[in-house]
C-alpha cells in the first residue's frame, strides 16, 4: 500500500484542507504589507485607521481559515483510518488459513489497530498540510524577494543549513519507525499469548517467565521509540535554530540598510513579519516529512497484511452449482486426496471415502493420524495439494465458501465460544431460529437444566472464550450450535471429552436421532461411541486403512482390535 492507494476517494477533503491551509498563509503574507503601510504613515504622524481595520479583518479571516483547515485535516484522517481499519479487519476475516498460520495473531491486531493510528497522524500532519506548506514557502520568498532581495539572502542561507540537516534526521526518521512498529506488534503478540493461556500459565507456575519475556518485548519497543523519538526530537531545533538566527540576522542587516537610507522603516517591519510567517510553512514541511517517514513503515506494514490471500469464490461456477438441484448419493467424498500443512510433508496420502446423506460415521485412529485434517479439508479451511472433495457430488472448488460451509457444520473438541451471552453464541451463524427450534435443541442436548439454572438464562453472559461454563457445558453449547444451523453433515470431533457418563448416554442418544436426518461424522476414542457408528472408517498414517462396521472389524482387523483394547 501506498500513499496514492490510500487517499483514492478522499483526494477532494484533502484538497480543500490544503486550499484552506494555503489560504491561512496567503492571507498571512498580505498583512506585511498593509503593516509596511501602516508604520510608514504612522512614522509621518498619521494614524492609519482603514489599513489597522484591514488588518484586523485579515487575522479574524486567517484564523478562520486556519481553523477549518485543522477541522477538515481531522475529519478526513479519522474517515480514512475508519475505512482504513474496515478494510483490513474485514481483509484479516477472510485470509487463507494456511497464511494466518505463519503469522501472530496479536502482531496482526498491532498492525489493524495501532498502524492504522499511526496513518492517521501521517494524514493528519502531511496530506494537505504538507502540499499548503510547499506552496505557501514558495509564495513567502516571493514576498521577500519583492521586499528587499538582499535581506532574503540571508534568510535562504541560514535556512538552507537547517533543510540539509533535516533531510540526515528524515532517513533515520524511517528507519526507525518501522522498528518501533515491528516491536509494539511482538509485545501485542506475546500478550496476548500469555493471556490467551493465562490458566496454564498460573497452573505452571510460569508468571515470571512470561513477565520476563513480556519485559523484554516492551523493552524492544521501549528502545526503538526512543530512538524515534531522539531523531524526530532534532527536526524540531533544526527549524528553531534557523528561525532564530534568520531572525537576528534580518535585524542586523535591515537596521544597517534602515541607516543607510536603502529601505524603510516600514520595509524592514514588513520583510520581519513576512520572516515570521515563513516559520509556518516550514514547520509544517517539517512535520510532512517526519510524518511521512513515520507512517510509510506503518504503511509497509498494512500492505504486508492486505497482501495475505483471501478465500476467493468463483462466480461462474457458483452460479451453475447453485441452479442445480440437489442429487441423491453421499453428501461427502474424498478421492485420492493428498495434503500437507508443508509442501515437502504430506500429511493425508491418497485419502478416499464417501459419508451417506444419512447415518453415523466414525473416524478411528492414533493421534497424528490425520483425522483432524480430514475436518479441515472438509470445511475448506485448507485445499487439497490433488485429489478431489466432493460435496452432494460436486467438486467442493466450484461451490462457494459460504454455501459449501452452511452444509457442513463443525463441532471442534475444544469448542470454542465468543465473549457474550449463552443466546448469542447458540444463534452464531444460525440465521431467523424460532423459540421452538431453540427450547428443542436445548432438550436434545441436555442443556435446558444449564439454562434453567443460570441467573438470566439464555441471557447469561458467558465470559471471554465461554470460560464461565464448563468444558462438558460448552462442549453441548457447540453441538446445539452446529444443530440449528440445520447442515446436511455435521463433523463432530470428539464430541464425548468434556462430558460424563450420563451427558455421554444424552449425547449418544442425540446423536442417534440426529443421524436419522443428517450426515454425521464423528472424530472418536472412546469406543463407546464408535459402537453406536453405522460405519467405522480406520486412519492411519495419512491412509484409509480399512472401513467396516465396529463388530466387523473387531472379527477381521486386528489393527482395530489393539486399538480397541487401547481405548475401551
Amino acid at each position: 500500500m501506498d500513499l496514492r492507494s490510500l487517499t483514492r476517494g478522499y483526494r477532494r477533503p484533502i484538497v480543500a484542507a490544503a486550499a484552506l491551509s494555503l489560504l491561512g498563509t496567503l492571507l498571512a503574507l498580505t498583512q506585511p504589507l498593509l503593516a509596511r503601510s501602516a508604520v510608514d504613515g504612522a512614522a509621518a504622524g498619521r494614524v492609519p485607521w482603514p489599513v489597522i481595520g484591514a488588518l484586523t479583518a485579515l487575522f479574524a479571516a486567517q484564523a478562520a481559515a486556519l481553523a477549518l483547515a485543522r477541522w477538515v485535516q481531522a475529519h478526513t484522517g479519522e474517515t480514512m483510518t475508519r475505512d482504513l481499519r474496515r478494510h483490513v479487519t474485514g481483509h484479516l476475516l477472510r485470509v487463507r488459513l494456511s497464511a494466518l498460520d505463519d503469522g501472530r495473531i496479536g502482531d496482526l491486531i498491532a498492525r489493524a489497530c495501532g498502524d492504522t493510528a499511526t496513518v492517521k497522524t501521517l494524514i493528519a500532519q502531511s496530506l494537505g498540510t504538507g502540499l499548503a506548506g510547499v506552496i505557501g514557502l514558495i509564495a513567502a520568498i516571493g514576498v521577500l524577494a519583492w521586499l528587499d532581495p538582499w535581506l532574503l539572502g540571508a534568510v535562504v542561507l541560514l535556512f538552507g543549513g537547517s533543510f540539509a540537516a533535516l533531510l540526515t534526521v528524515v532517513r533515520r526518521v524511517r528507519i526507525e519507525s518501522r522498528v518501533a512498529q515491528t516491536a509494539e506488534g511482538e509485545l501485542l503478540a506475546d500478550l496476548e499469548r500469555a493471556l490467551g493461556g493465562i490458566r496454564v500459565v498460573r497452573a505452571c507456575r510460569a508468571e515470571e517467565v512470561e513477565a520476563g519475556r513480556l519485559d523484554s518485548s516492551a523493552r524492544g519497543a521501549y528502545l526503538a521509540n526512543l530512538r524515534m523519538a531522539g531523531m524526530v526530537a532534532l527536526s524540531g531545533p533544526a527549524n528553531d535554530l534557523a528561525v532564530s538566527g534568520a531572525f537576528l540576522a534580518v535585524l542586523l542587516v535591515g537596521a544597517s540598510r534602515v541607516s543607510s537610507g536603502a529601505i524603510t522603516l516600514g520595509e524592514l517591519v514588513a520583510f520581519t513579519l513576512a520572516m515570521t510567517y515563513l516559520a509556518a510553512p516550514v514547520y509544517e514541511i517539517f512535520q510532512a516529512v517526519g510524518a511521512v517517514q513515520q507512517g510509510s513503515g506503518a504503511l509497509q506494514r498494512i500492505g504486508e497484511v492486505l497482501a495475505l490471500p483471501v478465500e476467493r469464490d468463483r462466480p461462474v461456477a457458483v452460479a451453475r452449482v447453485a441452479g442445480t438441484p440437489r442429487r441423491r448419493g453421499p453428501v461427502l467424498e474424498f478421492r485420492d486426496v493428498w495434503f500437507g500443512y508443508q509442501p515437502d510433508r504430506p500429511v493425508l496420502r491418497g485419502v478416499g471415502f464417501s459419508i451417506p446423506a444419512r447415518g453415523q460415521t466414525a473416524l478411528v485412529g492414533p493421534s497424528g493420524a490425520g483425522k483432524s485434517t480430514i475436518f479441515a479439508l472438509a470445511e475448506r479451511f485448507y485445499e487439497p495439494d490433488s485429489g478431489t472433495v466432493l460435496l452432494h457430488g460436486r467438486e467442493s472448488r466450484f461451490t462457494s465458501y459460504a454455501r459449501h460451509r452452511s452444509a457442513i457444520g463443525l463441532v471442534e473438541q475444544d469448542c470454542p465460544l465468543l465473549a457474550g451471552t449463552l443466546r448469542d453464541n447458540l444463534l452464531y451463524g444460525a440465521g431467523a431460529v424460532t423459540d421452538g427450534e431453540i427450547r428443542r435443541v436445548l432438550a436434545m442436548t441436555g442443556l435446558h437444566r444449564t439454562v434453567e439454572a443460570l441467573p438470566r438464562g439464555l441471557d447469561t453472559p458467558v465470559g471471554d472464550h465461554g470460560r464461565r461454563l464448563s468444558g462438558g457445558q460448552r462442549q453441548r453449547v457447540a453441538i446445539a450450535r452446529c444443530l440449528l444451523t440445520r447442515p446436511d453433515l455435521i463433523l463432530l470431533d470428539e464430541p464425548t471429552a468434556h462430558l460424563d457418563p450420563d451427558s455421554e448416554n444424552t449425547l449418544a442418544a442425540t446423536l442417534h436421532e440426529v443421524s436419522a436426518v443428517c450426515a454425521l461424522v464423528v472424530i472418536a476414542h472412546r469406543f463407546s461411541t464408535i459402537r453406536t457408528a453405522d460405519r467405522v472408517l480406520v486412519v492411519d498414517a495419512g491412509r484409509i486403512r480399512t472401513e467396516g462396521t465396529h463388530a466387523d472389524l473387531l472379527r477381521t482387523d486386528p489393527y482395530y482390535r489393539r486399538l480397541a483394547g487401547q481405548n475401551p
